[in-house]
Protein backbone atom coordinates (compact mmCIF):
# COMPACT_ATOMS: atom_id res chain seq x y z
CA UNK A 1 0.00 0.00 0.00
CA UNK A 2 1.67 3.48 -0.79
CA UNK A 3 1.88 6.44 1.63
CA UNK A 4 0.86 4.04 4.39
CA UNK A 5 3.33 1.20 3.92
CA UNK A 6 6.19 3.83 4.37
CA UNK A 7 4.41 5.53 7.29
CA UNK A 8 4.23 1.99 9.17
CA UNK A 9 7.71 1.24 8.44
CA UNK A 10 9.11 4.39 9.92
CA UNK A 11 6.64 3.53 13.22
CA UNK A 12 8.40 0.23 13.30
CA UNK A 13 11.87 1.57 13.71
CA UNK A 14 10.72 4.95 15.42
CA UNK A 15 7.24 4.49 17.43
CA UNK A 16 7.81 7.25 19.73
CA UNK A 17 9.74 9.86 17.13
CA UNK A 18 8.43 12.78 15.65
CA UNK A 19 7.07 11.95 12.41
CA UNK A 20 5.72 15.47 11.75
CA UNK A 21 6.31 18.89 12.98
CA UNK A 22 4.79 22.31 12.39
CA UNK A 23 6.00 24.89 14.89
CA UNK A 24 5.06 23.86 18.08
CA UNK A 25 3.17 20.91 17.02
CA UNK A 26 4.84 17.81 16.61
CA UNK A 27 3.09 14.48 15.61
CA UNK A 28 4.88 10.98 16.58
CA UNK A 29 4.63 8.15 13.89
CA UNK A 30 2.10 6.29 16.38
CA UNK A 31 -0.23 9.37 16.29
CA UNK A 32 0.23 9.33 13.10
CA UNK A 33 -0.60 5.60 12.71
CA UNK A 34 -3.65 6.67 15.34
CA UNK A 35 -4.90 9.28 12.54
CA UNK A 36 -4.70 6.89 9.67
CA UNK A 37 -6.84 4.54 11.50
CA UNK A 38 -9.41 6.53 12.96
CA UNK A 39 -9.77 7.98 9.06
CA UNK A 40 -9.38 4.79 7.52
CA UNK A 41 -11.88 3.23 10.17
CA UNK A 42 -14.47 6.27 9.07
CA UNK A 43 -14.01 6.24 5.15
CA UNK A 44 -14.80 2.04 5.15
CA UNK A 45 -17.95 3.42 7.22
CA UNK A 46 -19.44 5.27 4.51
CA UNK A 47 -18.80 2.57 2.01
CA UNK A 48 -15.23 4.05 0.57
CA UNK A 49 -12.50 2.53 -0.37
CA UNK A 50 -10.36 1.44 -3.17
CA UNK A 51 -11.37 2.95 -6.52
CA UNK A 52 -12.67 5.92 -4.62
CA UNK A 53 -11.11 9.45 -4.58
CA UNK A 54 -10.95 11.67 -1.76
CA UNK A 55 -8.78 15.36 -1.60
CA UNK A 56 -7.48 18.22 0.97
CA UNK A 57 -7.73 21.53 0.08
CA UNK A 58 -5.08 23.42 2.37
CA UNK A 59 -1.86 25.47 2.75
CA UNK A 60 0.95 23.25 3.93
CA UNK A 61 -0.39 22.43 7.21
CA UNK A 62 0.46 19.47 9.21
CA UNK A 63 -2.82 17.53 9.56
CA UNK A 64 -3.66 18.15 6.16
CA UNK A 65 -0.79 15.90 5.03
CA UNK A 66 -1.45 13.50 8.12
CA UNK A 67 -4.98 13.23 6.26
CA UNK A 68 -3.33 11.85 2.95
CA UNK A 69 -2.10 8.47 5.00
CA UNK A 70 -6.11 8.19 6.53
CA UNK A 71 -6.95 8.32 3.01
CA UNK A 72 -4.17 5.19 1.60
CA UNK A 73 -5.20 3.37 5.01
CA UNK A 74 -8.85 3.01 3.70
CA UNK A 75 -7.11 2.07 0.23
CA UNK A 76 -8.24 5.22 -1.02
CA UNK A 77 -6.60 7.73 -3.94
CA UNK A 78 -5.09 10.65 -3.41
CA UNK A 79 -6.14 13.89 -5.51
CA UNK A 80 -3.96 16.78 -4.59
CA UNK A 81 -5.44 20.10 -5.04
CA UNK A 82 -3.17 23.28 -5.77
CA UNK A 83 -4.49 26.02 -2.93
CA UNK A 84 -3.00 28.83 -5.41
CA UNK A 85 -5.89 27.28 -7.97
CA UNK A 86 -8.85 29.64 -8.79
CA UNK A 87 -12.45 28.25 -7.68
CA UNK A 88 -13.13 27.38 -11.06
CA UNK A 89 -10.05 24.83 -11.53
CA UNK A 90 -10.93 23.82 -8.30
CA UNK A 91 -14.39 22.36 -9.07
CA UNK A 92 -13.54 21.07 -12.31
CA UNK A 93 -10.45 19.05 -10.57
CA UNK A 94 -12.34 17.82 -7.95
CA UNK A 95 -15.75 16.69 -9.87
CA UNK A 96 -13.56 15.59 -13.23
CA UNK A 97 -11.28 13.58 -11.16
CA UNK A 98 -14.65 11.89 -8.78
CA UNK A 99 -13.58 13.31 -5.39
CA UNK A 100 -15.50 11.95 -3.23
CA UNK A 101 -14.52 13.41 0.07
CA UNK A 102 -13.19 17.20 0.69
CA UNK A 103 -11.26 18.03 3.46
CA UNK A 104 -10.38 21.90 3.70
CA UNK A 105 -8.91 24.46 5.55
CA UNK A 106 -11.34 27.40 7.30
CA UNK A 107 -9.47 29.96 4.42
CA UNK A 108 -11.19 28.04 1.97
CA UNK A 109 -14.92 27.92 3.55
CA UNK A 110 -16.10 30.57 1.51
CA UNK A 111 -14.84 28.96 -1.73
CA UNK A 112 -16.46 25.57 -0.55
CA UNK A 113 -19.66 27.16 -0.25
CA UNK A 114 -19.64 28.73 -3.30
CA UNK A 115 -18.94 25.25 -5.33
CA UNK A 116 -20.97 22.91 -3.58
CA UNK A 117 -23.92 22.81 -5.75
CA UNK A 118 -21.36 21.96 -8.59
CA UNK A 119 -20.25 18.99 -6.77
CA UNK A 120 -22.78 16.71 -6.45
CA UNK A 121 -20.21 13.88 -6.28
CA UNK A 122 -18.78 14.44 -3.17
CA UNK A 123 -20.83 12.74 0.12
CA UNK A 124 -18.82 14.49 2.54
CA UNK A 125 -17.43 18.15 3.39
CA UNK A 126 -15.21 18.34 6.28
CA UNK A 127 -13.56 21.36 7.75
CA UNK A 128 -9.92 20.68 9.20
CA UNK A 129 -9.68 23.34 11.77
CA UNK A 130 -12.79 24.55 12.83
CA UNK A 131 -16.48 23.30 13.50
CA UNK A 132 -18.62 25.34 11.12
CA UNK A 133 -22.42 25.24 10.69
CA UNK A 134 -22.64 23.41 7.19
CA UNK A 135 -18.90 21.60 8.14
CA UNK A 136 -17.93 19.21 10.72
CA UNK A 137 -14.64 19.72 12.28
CA UNK A 138 -12.16 16.69 11.62
CA UNK A 139 -11.95 16.15 15.02
CA UNK A 140 -16.24 15.86 15.50
CA UNK A 141 -16.12 13.65 12.23
CA UNK A 142 -14.10 11.09 13.69
CA UNK A 143 -15.69 11.82 17.01
CA UNK A 144 -16.28 8.04 18.08
CA UNK A 145 -14.40 6.03 15.63
CA UNK A 146 -12.01 3.03 17.09
CA UNK A 147 -7.97 3.76 16.04
CA UNK A 148 -7.77 -0.18 15.38
CA UNK A 149 -6.08 -1.30 12.20
CA UNK A 150 -8.68 -1.38 9.18
CA UNK A 151 -8.25 -3.94 6.59
CA UNK A 152 -7.88 -3.16 3.69
CA UNK A 153 -6.83 -5.07 0.57
CA UNK A 154 -4.72 -3.26 -1.90
CA UNK A 155 -3.18 -4.15 -5.17
CA UNK A 156 0.15 -2.90 -6.94
CA UNK A 157 -2.36 -1.69 -9.86
CA UNK A 158 -4.21 0.26 -8.04
CA UNK A 159 -4.00 4.51 -8.18
CA UNK A 160 -2.40 5.77 -5.15
CA UNK A 161 -2.77 9.02 -6.49
CA UNK A 162 -3.99 11.34 -9.27
CA UNK A 163 -1.87 13.96 -9.36
CA UNK A 164 -3.28 16.98 -11.89
CA UNK A 165 -0.44 18.61 -13.76
CA UNK A 166 0.04 22.14 -13.94
CA UNK A 167 -2.78 22.95 -16.05
CA UNK A 168 -0.64 25.95 -17.98
CA UNK A 169 -2.20 24.93 -21.31
CA UNK A 170 -5.56 24.56 -20.44
CA UNK A 171 -7.79 22.66 -18.14
CA UNK A 172 -5.26 19.70 -16.11
CA UNK A 173 -4.91 16.21 -16.71
CA UNK A 174 -4.73 13.70 -14.37
CA UNK A 175 -2.00 11.77 -14.22
CA UNK A 176 -2.92 8.61 -12.67
CA UNK A 177 0.32 7.14 -10.47
CA UNK A 178 0.04 3.51 -9.25
CA UNK A 179 0.85 2.57 -5.78
CA UNK A 180 3.52 0.47 -8.27
CA UNK A 181 4.52 3.84 -9.55
CA UNK A 182 4.93 5.34 -6.20
CA UNK A 183 6.84 2.16 -4.55
CA UNK A 184 9.34 3.21 -7.48
CA UNK A 185 9.94 6.17 -7.04
CA UNK A 186 10.32 5.75 -3.01
CA UNK A 187 13.10 2.61 -4.01
CA UNK A 188 14.62 4.86 -6.05
CA UNK A 189 15.32 7.76 -3.71
CA UNK A 190 16.22 5.13 -0.65
CA UNK A 191 18.92 4.15 -3.57
CA UNK A 192 19.82 7.73 -4.45
CA UNK A 193 19.95 9.56 -1.07
CA UNK A 194 21.42 7.02 1.07
CA UNK A 195 22.07 6.88 4.83
CA UNK A 196 23.37 4.28 7.82
CA UNK A 197 20.58 2.20 9.35
CA UNK A 198 21.98 4.58 12.26
CA UNK A 199 21.19 7.93 10.83
CA UNK A 200 17.65 9.51 11.18
CA UNK A 201 17.05 11.60 8.20
CA UNK A 202 15.50 15.30 8.89
CA UNK A 203 13.65 16.53 6.11
CA UNK A 204 12.55 20.73 5.43
CA UNK A 205 8.84 20.34 3.41
CA UNK A 206 9.47 24.18 2.29
CA UNK A 207 7.85 23.54 -1.02
CA UNK A 208 4.08 22.77 -1.68
CA UNK A 209 3.54 19.09 -0.40
CA UNK A 210 0.79 19.01 -3.00
CA UNK A 211 3.70 18.67 -5.60
CA UNK A 212 7.40 17.03 -5.10
CA UNK A 213 7.78 17.63 -1.51
CA UNK A 214 5.35 15.68 -0.47
CA UNK A 215 6.56 12.89 -2.27
CA UNK A 216 10.19 13.50 -1.20
CA UNK A 217 9.29 12.92 2.45
CA UNK A 218 8.18 9.56 1.77
CA UNK A 219 11.72 7.47 1.88
CA UNK A 220 12.89 9.85 4.77
CA UNK A 221 9.47 8.35 7.03
CA UNK A 222 10.22 5.20 6.10
CA UNK A 223 13.77 5.56 7.91
CA UNK A 224 11.86 7.01 11.24
CA UNK A 225 12.60 10.23 10.00
CA UNK A 226 11.49 13.48 10.56
CA UNK A 227 9.39 15.93 8.36
CA UNK A 228 9.15 19.74 9.05
CA UNK A 229 6.38 21.77 7.22
CA UNK A 230 6.65 25.29 6.95
CA UNK A 231 3.95 27.60 5.47
CA UNK A 232 5.89 28.72 2.36
CA UNK A 233 9.89 28.95 1.41
CA UNK A 234 10.80 31.62 3.08
CA UNK A 235 14.81 32.02 2.98
CA UNK A 236 15.26 33.41 6.48
CA UNK A 237 12.87 31.11 8.07
CA UNK A 238 14.22 28.06 6.09
CA UNK A 239 18.11 28.86 7.22
CA UNK A 240 17.18 29.43 10.70
CA UNK A 241 15.34 25.66 10.35
CA UNK A 242 18.10 24.38 9.16
CA UNK A 243 20.52 25.29 11.86
CA UNK A 244 18.65 24.87 14.80
CA UNK A 245 16.96 21.35 14.07
CA UNK A 246 19.39 20.21 12.09
CA UNK A 247 18.46 19.44 8.56
CA UNK A 248 19.42 16.61 6.86
CA UNK A 249 17.38 17.16 3.19
CA UNK A 250 15.21 19.73 1.63
CA UNK A 251 14.11 20.06 -2.00
CA UNK A 252 13.55 23.38 -3.95
CA UNK A 253 13.27 24.98 -7.01
CA UNK A 254 15.79 27.06 -8.44
CA UNK A 255 13.99 30.75 -8.57
CA UNK A 256 13.91 29.74 -4.31
CA UNK A 257 17.72 28.86 -4.21
CA UNK A 258 18.51 32.37 -5.85
CA UNK A 259 16.73 34.03 -3.10
CA UNK A 260 18.40 31.90 -0.60
CA UNK A 261 21.93 32.99 -1.95
CA UNK A 262 20.92 36.78 -1.43
CA UNK A 263 20.36 36.72 2.08
CA UNK A 264 22.87 38.80 3.87
CA UNK A 265 25.58 36.57 6.03
CA UNK A 266 24.31 33.20 4.00
CA UNK A 267 27.65 32.21 3.78
CA UNK A 268 28.61 32.03 7.69
CA UNK A 269 25.63 29.98 8.57
CA UNK A 270 26.26 26.45 9.51
CA UNK A 271 24.95 23.77 7.26
CA UNK A 272 27.10 21.18 8.70
CA UNK A 273 24.20 18.85 9.04
CA UNK A 274 22.95 18.87 5.23
CA UNK A 275 23.33 16.06 3.08
CA UNK A 276 21.24 16.10 0.06
CA UNK A 277 20.21 19.58 -1.08
CA UNK A 278 17.50 18.65 -3.50
CA UNK A 279 16.59 21.00 -6.90
CA UNK A 280 14.02 20.19 -9.49
CA UNK A 281 11.17 21.57 -11.20
CA UNK A 282 12.91 23.86 -13.83
CA UNK A 283 16.66 24.64 -15.01
CA UNK A 284 19.15 26.02 -13.00
CA UNK A 285 22.05 28.70 -13.49
CA UNK A 286 25.38 26.92 -13.55
CA UNK A 287 27.09 29.71 -12.53
CA UNK A 288 24.27 30.36 -9.28
CA UNK A 289 24.83 26.77 -8.73
CA UNK A 290 28.49 26.93 -8.77
CA UNK A 291 27.76 29.50 -5.69
CA UNK A 292 25.23 27.10 -4.37
CA UNK A 293 28.20 24.37 -3.49
CA UNK A 294 30.49 26.90 -2.42
CA UNK A 295 27.51 28.42 -0.19
CA UNK A 296 25.88 25.10 1.16
CA UNK A 297 28.68 22.54 0.61
CA UNK A 298 28.94 18.84 -1.67
CA UNK A 299 25.54 18.26 -0.96
CA UNK A 300 23.22 20.11 -4.34
CA UNK A 301 21.91 16.92 -5.93
CA UNK A 302 19.74 17.49 -8.99
CA UNK A 303 16.49 15.11 -9.97
CA UNK A 304 14.61 15.05 -13.25
CA UNK A 305 11.10 13.94 -13.70
CA UNK A 306 7.77 15.51 -14.17
CA UNK A 307 4.32 14.40 -12.61
CA UNK A 308 4.14 11.27 -15.25
CA UNK A 309 7.20 9.76 -14.26
CA UNK A 310 7.58 11.47 -10.98
CA UNK A 311 11.08 13.56 -9.94
CA UNK A 312 13.95 10.54 -10.09
CA UNK A 313 13.59 9.47 -13.77
CA UNK A 314 17.57 10.82 -13.67
CA UNK A 315 19.64 11.81 -10.40
CA UNK A 316 22.87 14.01 -10.45
CA UNK A 317 23.95 13.35 -6.55
CA UNK A 318 26.21 15.40 -4.63
CA UNK A 319 29.37 13.86 -5.95
CA UNK A 320 28.58 13.77 -9.26
CA UNK A 321 28.64 17.91 -9.50
CA UNK A 322 32.40 17.52 -8.62
CA UNK A 323 35.17 15.96 -10.98
CA UNK A 324 37.57 12.90 -10.05
CA UNK A 325 40.01 15.40 -8.84
CA UNK A 326 37.69 16.92 -6.31
CA UNK A 327 37.39 20.14 -8.25
CA UNK A 328 33.56 21.74 -8.88
CA UNK A 329 32.50 20.20 -12.17
CA UNK A 330 32.94 21.47 -15.64
CA UNK A 331 30.04 23.84 -17.23
CA UNK A 332 29.27 20.17 -19.31
CA UNK A 333 29.03 18.33 -15.65
CA UNK A 334 26.51 20.86 -14.13
CA UNK A 335 24.15 21.89 -16.99
CA UNK A 336 23.16 17.87 -17.15
CA UNK A 337 20.51 16.75 -15.34
CA UNK A 338 22.50 13.41 -14.35
CA UNK A 339 22.40 9.81 -14.89
CA UNK A 340 19.47 7.49 -15.49
CA UNK A 341 18.42 5.57 -12.62
CA UNK A 342 18.35 2.04 -12.26
CA UNK A 343 14.47 1.69 -12.56
CA UNK A 344 14.17 3.85 -15.34
CA UNK A 345 15.18 3.42 -18.79
CA UNK A 346 15.83 6.70 -20.98
CA UNK A 347 16.44 7.32 -24.53
CA UNK A 348 16.46 9.94 -26.67
CA UNK A 349 14.38 9.77 -30.05
CA UNK A 350 13.74 11.52 -33.07
CA UNK A 351 10.08 12.57 -34.56
CA UNK A 352 10.06 8.91 -36.20
CA UNK A 353 10.15 6.99 -32.28
CA UNK A 354 13.85 6.57 -33.55
CA UNK A 355 16.44 6.52 -31.47
CA UNK A 356 19.24 9.14 -32.05
CA UNK A 357 22.74 8.52 -32.00
CA UNK A 358 24.58 9.83 -28.96
CA UNK A 359 25.06 13.74 -28.88
CA UNK A 360 22.13 14.19 -30.93
CA UNK A 361 19.09 16.20 -30.08
CA UNK A 362 15.49 14.36 -29.63
CA UNK A 363 12.68 14.12 -27.25
CA UNK A 364 13.66 12.71 -23.56
CA UNK A 365 11.45 9.58 -23.07
CA UNK A 366 11.67 7.07 -20.47
CA UNK A 367 10.28 3.52 -19.34
CA UNK A 368 9.74 1.67 -16.68
CA UNK A 369 7.30 1.21 -12.94
CA UNK A 370 7.93 4.72 -12.71
CA UNK A 371 6.14 5.54 -15.24
CA UNK A 372 2.50 6.88 -14.97
CA UNK A 373 -0.76 4.23 -16.12
CA UNK A 374 -1.91 7.11 -18.25
CA UNK A 375 -3.89 10.25 -17.88
CA UNK A 376 -7.16 9.74 -15.63
CA UNK A 377 -10.53 9.06 -18.21
CA UNK A 378 -8.34 10.45 -21.24
CA UNK A 379 -7.06 7.61 -23.19
CA UNK A 380 -6.63 9.58 -26.71
CA UNK A 381 -4.29 11.83 -24.39
CA UNK A 382 -2.78 9.20 -22.94
CA UNK A 383 -2.19 7.41 -26.16
CA UNK A 384 -0.27 10.44 -27.56
CA UNK A 385 2.32 10.84 -24.68
CA UNK A 386 2.82 6.44 -23.90
CA UNK A 387 3.99 4.87 -27.49
CA UNK A 388 4.95 1.19 -27.34
CA UNK A 389 5.24 1.96 -23.37
CA UNK A 390 7.72 4.91 -23.85
CA UNK A 391 6.64 8.33 -21.91
CA UNK A 392 7.30 10.69 -24.26
CA UNK A 393 8.08 13.90 -21.87
CA UNK A 394 8.14 17.02 -23.81
CA UNK A 395 11.47 18.12 -23.36
CA UNK A 396 14.09 18.01 -25.91
CA UNK A 397 17.51 16.98 -24.85
CA UNK A 398 20.43 14.65 -25.64
CA UNK A 399 23.13 12.04 -23.71
CA UNK A 400 26.97 12.69 -23.32
CA UNK A 401 29.75 10.33 -23.60
CA UNK A 402 29.50 9.74 -20.31
CA UNK A 403 26.13 8.73 -20.22
CA UNK A 404 24.85 11.98 -18.50
CA UNK A 405 21.23 13.45 -19.76
CA UNK A 406 21.27 17.06 -20.95
CA UNK A 407 17.95 18.59 -21.11
CA UNK A 408 17.88 21.25 -24.43
CA UNK A 409 14.65 22.76 -23.50
CA UNK A 410 11.08 22.30 -23.98
CA UNK A 411 9.76 20.71 -27.36
CA UNK A 412 6.83 23.62 -27.18
CA UNK A 413 9.86 26.61 -25.85
CA UNK A 414 12.34 25.94 -28.90
CA UNK A 415 12.66 28.89 -30.83
CA UNK A 416 12.23 28.23 -34.42
CA UNK A 417 13.70 31.54 -36.60
CA UNK A 418 14.66 32.24 -39.82
CA UNK A 419 14.22 28.14 -40.40
CA UNK A 420 17.10 27.61 -37.44
CA UNK A 421 16.28 25.80 -33.98
CA UNK A 422 17.73 27.69 -30.98
CA UNK A 423 17.10 26.74 -27.75
CA UNK A 424 16.27 28.88 -25.00
CA UNK A 425 18.34 27.14 -22.52
CA UNK A 426 21.28 27.65 -23.77
CA UNK A 427 21.01 31.87 -24.10
CA UNK A 428 19.47 31.55 -20.33
CA UNK A 429 22.70 30.21 -19.05
CA UNK A 430 24.72 33.10 -20.08
CA UNK A 431 22.43 35.41 -19.01
CA UNK A 432 21.93 34.00 -15.63
CA UNK A 433 25.61 34.51 -15.34
CA UNK A 434 25.78 38.53 -15.29
CA UNK A 435 26.16 39.67 -11.37
CA UNK A 436 22.65 41.63 -11.95
CA UNK A 437 20.04 39.19 -13.17
CA UNK A 438 18.20 37.52 -10.70
CA UNK A 439 16.21 35.63 -13.35
CA UNK A 440 15.21 35.73 -16.92
CA UNK A 441 13.16 33.73 -19.84
CA UNK A 442 13.93 33.79 -23.31
CA UNK A 443 10.86 33.69 -25.82
CA UNK A 444 10.07 33.25 -29.55
CA UNK A 445 8.22 36.78 -30.18
CA UNK A 446 6.55 37.76 -33.93
CA UNK A 447 9.46 38.81 -36.48
CA UNK A 448 8.01 39.89 -40.29
CA UNK A 449 11.28 38.80 -41.73
CA UNK A 450 12.68 35.74 -39.71
CA UNK A 451 9.11 34.88 -38.16
CA UNK A 452 10.33 34.38 -34.60
CA UNK A 453 12.90 36.79 -33.18
CA UNK A 454 14.25 35.79 -29.50
CA UNK A 455 13.79 38.16 -26.99
CA UNK A 456 15.13 38.13 -23.12
CA UNK A 457 12.75 38.98 -20.10
CA UNK A 458 14.78 39.89 -17.39
CA UNK A 459 14.30 40.30 -13.63
CA UNK A 460 17.05 41.97 -11.43
CA UNK A 461 18.35 41.59 -8.39
CA UNK A 462 17.54 44.27 -6.42
CA UNK A 463 19.23 47.50 -6.39
CA UNK A 464 20.99 46.18 -9.65
CA UNK A 465 21.11 47.44 -12.91
CA UNK A 466 22.16 46.68 -16.46
CA UNK A 467 21.17 47.46 -20.09
CA UNK A 468 19.79 45.67 -23.28
CA UNK A 469 23.10 46.58 -24.81
CA UNK A 470 25.42 44.99 -22.20
CA UNK A 471 22.93 42.02 -22.15
CA UNK A 472 22.84 41.66 -25.99
CA UNK A 473 26.84 42.19 -26.12
CA UNK A 474 27.47 39.68 -23.48
CA UNK A 475 25.64 36.74 -25.42
CA UNK A 476 27.20 37.60 -28.87
CA UNK A 477 30.29 37.04 -26.90
CA UNK A 478 28.97 33.72 -25.71
CA UNK A 479 27.42 32.32 -28.19
CA UNK A 480 27.59 34.26 -31.66
CA UNK A 481 25.25 36.22 -33.57
CA UNK A 482 22.94 33.72 -34.84
CA UNK A 483 21.28 32.46 -31.33
CA UNK A 484 21.69 36.56 -29.47
CA UNK A 485 18.86 38.09 -28.46
CA UNK A 486 17.20 40.69 -30.97
CA UNK A 487 15.78 42.73 -27.78
CA UNK A 488 15.59 42.67 -24.25
CA UNK A 489 12.13 43.72 -21.97
CA UNK A 490 13.17 44.14 -17.87
CA UNK A 491 10.31 43.50 -15.44
CA UNK A 492 9.78 43.50 -11.73
CA UNK A 493 8.67 40.14 -11.57
CA UNK A 494 8.54 37.19 -14.15
CA UNK A 495 5.07 35.35 -13.47
CA UNK A 496 5.61 31.28 -11.73
CA UNK A 497 3.49 28.97 -11.42
CA UNK A 498 3.28 27.95 -7.60
CA UNK A 499 5.37 25.44 -8.36
CA UNK A 500 8.27 28.30 -9.14
CA UNK A 501 8.70 27.51 -12.77
CA UNK A 502 8.32 30.53 -14.89
CA UNK A 503 5.40 30.63 -16.97
CA UNK A 504 6.80 31.07 -20.33
CA UNK A 505 3.79 30.63 -22.73
CA UNK A 506 1.98 33.48 -20.00
CA UNK A 507 4.96 35.63 -21.51
CA UNK A 508 4.94 34.79 -24.65
CA UNK A 509 1.15 35.22 -24.92
CA UNK A 510 1.58 39.14 -24.50
CA UNK A 511 3.75 39.44 -27.99
CA UNK A 512 1.86 37.56 -29.83
CA UNK A 513 -1.55 39.23 -28.94
CA UNK A 514 -3.18 40.02 -32.55
CA UNK A 515 -0.61 38.06 -34.63
CA UNK A 516 -1.40 34.29 -35.76
CA UNK A 517 -1.21 32.14 -32.44
CA UNK A 518 2.00 30.49 -31.77
CA UNK A 519 1.98 26.81 -31.82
Amino acid sequence: MAFIQYLDHGARRNPDGVCLQMEATRFSFTDVQKLSYRIGNKLASLGLGPGDHASVLANNDITAFACVFGFSRAGMTWVPANPRLQADDIQYQFDFFDCRIVIYQQSFSGMIDALRPSLPGVKAFVCLDADLPNAPSLERWLDGVRDALPEVLVAPEHLAMVMPTGGTTGRSKGVSLTNRSINTFVATCLYGFSYTHEETPVVLAAAPLTHAAGLLSLHAMARGGRVIIIPKAEPVLMLDIIEQERVTEFFLPPTVIYRMLDVPGVAERDFSSLRYFVYAAAPISVEKLRQAIKVFGPVMAQCFGQAEAPAVCTILTPKDHFEPDGSIGSDDRLGSCGYPTPLTQVKILDDNNNEVAQGERGEICVKGDLVMAGYYKQPEKTAETIIDGWLHTGDIGFIDGDGRVHISDRKKDMIISGGFNIYPQEIEQVIWSHRSVQDCAVIGVPDPDWGEAVKVVVELNSGMTTTEAELIALCKEKLGSLRTPKSVDFIETLPRSPNGKVLKRDLRDTYWVGQKTRI
